[in-house]
């Protein structure tokens, strides 16, 4: 699911000694990203054709990456992208789960479901600071950043990666 509730969570890091107690940061990070830092904390490389959508965020875990410069410039979704609040979505709403005992149908999730206020718009876009229940769709009032995102969530599909070359 691409909705923020399967990705709104905090990442919570714990090293004594190395990592300060009760600093906060709004860097947008990924699973994957455990990986490559895992790697920069062995020392080690890891080859391009392997965890293509991995940063190294010891950088932010050790307090030396600017807090206005952020670590990665776009967060790739399963269907759409991510860049600060914005997040654009490639595909037309959902309407929410649909079947099982997930489904808006069911009579316990019935009153959660939200009517689609732009049926017509090909895509979806959502300012998660304005709107982190996704409630309005902003396609047609952003062409620009619809624009920004779609070209920059279409080149990492043709490129196979969003994380840059090692």
């Amino acid at each position: 699911m691409q909705y923020e509730g399967g990705h709104r969570i905090p990442f919570i890091a714990w090293w004594p000694g190395v990592i300060v107690p009760g600093k906060v940061t709004r860097q947008t990070v990924s699973l994957t990203d455990l990986i490559a830092t895992c790697a920069a904390l062995a020392g080690e490389g890891l080859p391009d054709d392997a965890v293509e959508d991995s940063y190294n965020i010891l950088p932010v875990l050790l307090g030396t990456q600017p807090v206005d410069i952020p670590i990665r410039t776009y967060t790739l979704l399963k269907t759409g992208i991510r860049r600060g609040p914005w997040k654009y979505l490639d595909h037309q709403g959902c309407g929410g789960p649909t079947r099982g005992v997930h489904s808006y149908m069911n009579p316990l999730l019935k009153p959660y479901d939200l009517p689609e206020k732009e049926p017509d718009a090909p895509g979806q876009l959502y300012n998660l600071d304005d709107d982190p229940g996704e409630t309005t769709n902003l396609y047609f009032k952003h062409p620009d950043i619809v624009n920004e995102l779609k070209t920059q969530y279409e080149l990492y599909i043709r490129s196979g990666r969003s994380a840059p070359l090692r």
